[in-house]
């Protein structure tokens, strides 16, 4: 099985929480936004204790009771089941669904530089250390020299977004970045 490119990161869209039935099966739990993504899985990629990640063929998953079960291929007992609690079922990011326009990764934001651009001046605010989902618009932690500050992720606010370059272009309402500074 050819596995992913020397330099492909892989994602974790599941991890196995324990064995399922007699014949090897695994109950994992989802860890994807996009939990049908499982269902089309054709291979993954298991952690190995020992080394590198294992490729493996899917044989079957489907969903059950908010998880997914999978059929893994060579995996054909409960004690070879067994062997996969804990481990991570990652694939080629590469191979991680397609966002709408306007939407991201968290991973491709984490790590921007977040920059202010006014009147022909560019003023570097901090570093995205993580994004928080709020049920709404999500909240960039933006890690600066004084602090953390809290920006929301909105497109009034983040006028432009550049994951290649890694930058956040933001225009905040007046006081928003002194406001919970340091919070």
């Amino acid at each position: 099985m050819k596995g992913p490119r020397k330099t492909e990161q892989l994602l974790a869209v599941a991890r196995v929480v324990r064995p399922q039935g007699r014949r090897g099966e695994v109950v994992a739990e989802i860890l994807t936004d996009f939990p049908q993504r499982l269902l089309e899985l054709e291979r993954v990629y298991l952690e190995s204790p020992d080394g590198p990640p294992e490729p493996f063929r899917v044989e079957n998953v489907w969903p059950h009771k908010g998880r997914a079960v999978l059929k893994i291929a060579g995996v054909d007992s409960i004690d070879q089941a067994e062997q996969l609690r804990g481990r991570h079922v990652l694939i080629p990011q590469s191979e991680r669904m397609p966002l709408a326009e306007h939407q991201y990764y968290v991973s491709e934001l984490q790590g921007c530089t977040v920059v202010v651009e006014r009147e022909g001046a560019r003023r570097e605010i901090g570093t995205v250390t993580d994004v928080e989902p709020t049920g709404g618009v999500g909240l960039l932690h933006v890690k600066t020299e004084r602090g953390e500050v809290l920006i929301p992720l909105a497109q009034e606010i983040c006028t432009r977004i550049d994951t290649e370059a890694k930058t956040i272009v933001v225009d905040p309402p007046e006081n928003l970045l002194e406001l919970n500074e340091g919070s």
